[in-house]
């Protein structure tokens, strides 16, 4: 039975030991630097500015509704606290826990023109509603032959392994997705790029799905924009630029690969860095453009290695960068393994050691 997962919490030992000893982070949050053409910031985590992006939207938007399990008192990880006192019962409200009647209602909603943000308090319960996703919401528009749409429908979710979530808590099913046109799906790396790109989706004339990491809520600390701004969908960000191998990926693992790249960089190979950003559809050509200078594409992704986004993008590298290519690309990703285990959950990660011996390898082919 999907419980509120706030009654979990009562059966974890209140000791420092716990969080400090046991769940030690599989990686290093690396802060990024607010465009200083967004104005004063005010330094936030990514928790906080998915609150203030939603502030935000209900304040400039009087159509807009936030709802989903527990998003009343503020959500399992506390990214809707106020806004109920602030907006009103009728425009952030709780939801029976039934994943598919929420994006069934908010599908409703969007198609009456109003602007929809449900909250899965999972990524892992979202599958529930997968038909209403994939059935309705991502077929509405061409189904009415423009004449109806849902694209005002923004999905939020927890996304991403934890460290401790197991099989229930830690899953990464943008795939899931990834082979569904009418849908946008993205992942952010920091908190300031989740309030750019969760307001982007907001505006966004499709329906979008947007995974938090949630290991980041509360370790991604930055100084953050207050007002308003956007960051464009489907447009992969090159963080560092380089000569020898491209390393992609998104979420939490480009924090791990920041880190390996350093690495390599102290036995003289020079990695250019790509956070892809958005899943679907993404971005071909900041990738194709990458592999042609460099020769080399190493993808790192949290979910299992089989059928991941990381296959996709392979596949259209090969085919487009054929002839650039110096090595076999490399995927350094999730085990084929289900459920994820809990006590050994950090050995499931993709490691910096994985991807550095990776890269040893395209560089030694």
């Amino acid at each position: 039975m999907n419980l509120p997962f706030r009654h979990l919490f009562r059966t974890v030992p209140k000791c420092s030991s716990f969080f400090s000893r046991r769940h030690v982070a599989h990686f290093t949050f690396f802060k990024d630097q607010p465009d200083p053409s967004h104005g004063p910031t005010k330094e936030m985590n990514l928790c906080q500015t998915i609150q203030n992006a939603l502030d935000i939207t209900l304040g400039n938007d009087h159509t807009a509704i936030v709802f989903g399990e527990d998003v009343a008192f503020g959500g399992v990880f506390r990214c809707t606290t106020e806004l109920r006192s602030k907006y009103g019962a009728d425009r952030v409200f709780n939801t029976p826990l039934c994943e598919q009647g929420i994006i069934g209602f908010g599908i409703g909603v969007a198609v009456a023109g109003a602007t929809a943000v449900a909250e899965i308090q999972f990524a892992d319960y979202i599958f529930p509603a997968y038909d209403q996703i994939v059935n309705e919401a991502a077929k509405y528009r061409y189904r009415s032959q423009n004449l109806f749409n849902c694209g005002k429908l923004t999905i939020r979710a927890p996304w991403g392994a934890v460290g401790h979530g197991a099989l229930y808590h830690s899953q990464s099913p943008e795939a899931q997705f990834m082979h569904t046109p009418g849908l946008k799906v993205v992942i952010p790396r920091s908190a300031i790029e989740a309030k750019g790109l969760l307001i982007s989706c907001i505006k966004d004339d499709n329906p979008c799905i947007f995974f938090e990491p949630k290991i980041l809520y509360r370790s991604a600390k930055e100084d953050v924009p207050i007002k308003e701004y956007t960051i464009p969908l489907s447009k992969a960000q090159v963080i560092q630029e380089g000569s020898d191998v491209t390393l992609l990926s998104w979420g939490t693992q480009v924090h791990v690969l920041r880190e390996v790249a350093q690495m390599a960089a102290k036995e003289n190979i020079s990695c250019e860095l790509i956070d892809l950003r958005t899943i679907l559809p993404w971005d071909v050509d900041t990738i194709c453009q990458s592999v042609s200078k460099t020769g080399r594409l190493l993808i790192s992704h949290e979910a299992p290695i089989t059928g991941g986004v990381g296959a996709e993008i392979a596949a259209t590298v090969a085919r487009e960068c054929f002839l650039n290519l110096e090595a076999p690309i490399e995927r350094v990703c999730g085990y084929d393994i289900h459920p994820i285990p809990h006590v050994f959950e950090p050995f499931y990660f993709p490691s910096k050691w994985r991807c550095l011996e990776a890269i040893k390898r395209m560089m030694n082919f």
